[in-house]
Order: structure tokens, then sequence, then C-alpha cells
């Protein structure tokens, strides 16, 4: 396996949250920090949609840079 491939993420143990900020509007993204390898991010309208996977260094300085 390549350095550059994550492991997919296990649906059965992720466990997603919305912001705290996002009002319960139903228009949010989700996130997924309990995974090892990988912090997956989705829309909350589309639970059984796709995925994006950052790793949690590159979800650090995402959110380092919202701030």
């Amino acid at each position: 396996m390549s350095n550059n491939v994550r492991p997919t993420p296990d649906a059965v143990t992720a466990m997603w949250r919305t912001s705290s900020y996002s009002g319960g509007q139903g228009d949010c993204v989700e996130v997924a920090p309990n995974l090892p390898h990988l912090v997956p991010v989705r829309d909350s309208k589309r639970p059984t949609g796709p995925a994006l996977g950052f790793s949690h260094d590159a979800w650090r300085a995402f959110l380092t840079h919202l701030g």
C-alpha cells in the first residue's frame, strides 16, 4: 500500500457530529473525528452519500485557518 492511500472509514464506527454553530437547520457539514487514520466529512442532507477524507493533520490545519 502506498503511503498516500488511507483506509476507508468504517461507517459503523464513525461517530458523526455537526457543529454547535449549525443552528439545527439541517444544512450542515458533519465530521467524524473518532477514526484513527482519517477524518471523514459529509453533507448532513446526504448521510449515505459520499464523504471527503482528511488526515488528522490536514483537518487540524483547516480548523486553525478558519479561526
